[in-house]
């Protein structure tokens, strides 16, 4: 017997009337019809399938919810804002890079965000990301800031207290100042100077503020970066070559003259002064220095507390042991005695011409009076303790 699905897709023969069975047709009419619905449907949801991708295609996909839970993001330096965006799609901070992208686009605040590590959440909306990014307070970072005029011992006590890190770890760090990037040619004095200089970190750790990343930091890289600082920011000056050649002397000892600077001068504009004195004592007139400043230093060095010029006692002031000893003593100090800034580096590269040798404090607003011959001297003294600073 042959099918009727079959032979309702057979040619008819001419005069004949093909027999049908009853009941036939319903089943039939029921099958296409499920036919059509699920062609309809297919269609129907390819096309809400082919919008959504559609719109997707010109719509960032983005969360439209704060976030929740803590993730840590690193941003790294010279990262795009599709650099970053990438990174919190991969930390599912973001649902797409390009959402994160088109808000750092339309902030231009973007351009400011900082290398460093965040706490983020994640599933966040990408305004929200970006806000969070540009919250400093959020960067997971250690700041350290180191004032001009410290010493290595004040300065290792900042640095501890910030980065948690022993003294003792910065201690023994700074042993080879040459390890920590210091040019073994700046340890080097002429003739005149008639000491060997110290080897010591002190002068090389630059102050300024400083950002560490709190996850593998040691007293070493740390170090590292503050020498590495001192090389910048002297190469920018030009000091090694300028001191050589104009003042005919090393860099080192410029650098010892640009301590003293800082430890005696009460304004800026007295830095230049103060040094030239220096120079013009030791190198034009071969006489002592006599800064008290020295005989501070090496109490420091030796664990006591430093003291007021005025109460400073004659064996502390010209102690024979002390390399700083500059009251009895011809030449520079063997080293700085703290670590100068940048206006303390100029004024002993480039000091203004004069012919002063003493200087005194004379008025509470830290300026200086400079003098070419003791009586002139002593008139500035007289006048400092009318002004309540002798």
């Amino acid at each position: 017997m042959i099918d009727d699905l079959d032979l309702s897709y057979e040619d008819e023969a001419p005069g004949r009337h093909r027999r049908r069975r009853k009941g036939g047709g319903g089943g039939r009419t029921l099958v296409a019809g499920l036919l059509v619905v699920l062609v309809l449907g297919g269609l129907v949801g390819g096309a809400w399938w082919g919008i959504d991708r559609v719109r997707d295609f010109f719509t960032a996909p983005d969360y439209n919810t704060g976030g929740t839970g803590e993730v840590v993001v690193v941003v790294k330096e010279r990262q795009t804002a599709t650099d970053i965006g990438n990174t919190l799609f991969d930390k599912k901070v973001v649902k797409s890079a390009k959402a994160f992208s088109e808000a750092a686009k339309a902030d231009p605040r973007s351009t400011k965000i900082q290398p460093g590590k965040y706490k983020l959440r994640q599933q966040m909306r990408a305004k929200d990301a970006l806000a969070m990014l540009l919250d400093l307070n959020n960067r997971w970072i250690t700041k350290v800031t180191i004032p001009e005029g410290k010493s290595v011992k004040e300065t290792f006590d900042l640095l501890s207290k910030e980065t948690k890190i022993p003294v003792a770890d910065f201690q023994a760090a700074a042993k080879d100042p040459v390890k920590l990037g210091v040019p073994d040619y700046w340890f080097k004095v002429s003739p005149e100077n008639r000491r060997q200089p110290m080897i010591t970190a002190e002068g090389f750790l630059f102050p300024s503020t400083y950002e560490f990343d709190p996850e593998g930091i040691t007293a070493e890289k740390v170090l590292k970066v503050m020498v590495a600082k001192f090389i910048e920011v002297t190469t920018e000056l030009g000091f090694v070559d300028k001191v050589q050649q104009t003042l005919k002397i090393t860099p080192f000892e410029a650098l010892v003259v640009a301590s003293l600077a800082q430890a005696e001068a009460g304004i800026k504009e007295d830095l230049g002064k103060v040094a030239r004195v220096a120079y013009n004592r030791v190198y034009k007139n071969d006489m002592p220095l006599e800064f008290d400043v020295c005989a501070n230093y090496w109490l420091e060095l030796n664990g006591k507390p430093r003291k007021p010029s005025n109460q400073l006692t004659v064996s502390e002031l010209d102690d024979p042991s002390n390399p700083y000893n500059v009251k009895s003593k011809r030449g520079l100090p063997a080293g700085p005695i703290q670590n100068p800034g940048k206006d303390a580096l100029q004024g002993a590269m480039a000091p203004p011409e004069g012919k002063w040798l003493f200087f005194v404090l004379i008025d509470k607003s830290g300026r200086s009076a400079f003098a070419e011959t003791l009586p002139e001297h002593d008139r500035n003294t007289d006048t400092a303790k009318k002004n309540g600073v002798g």
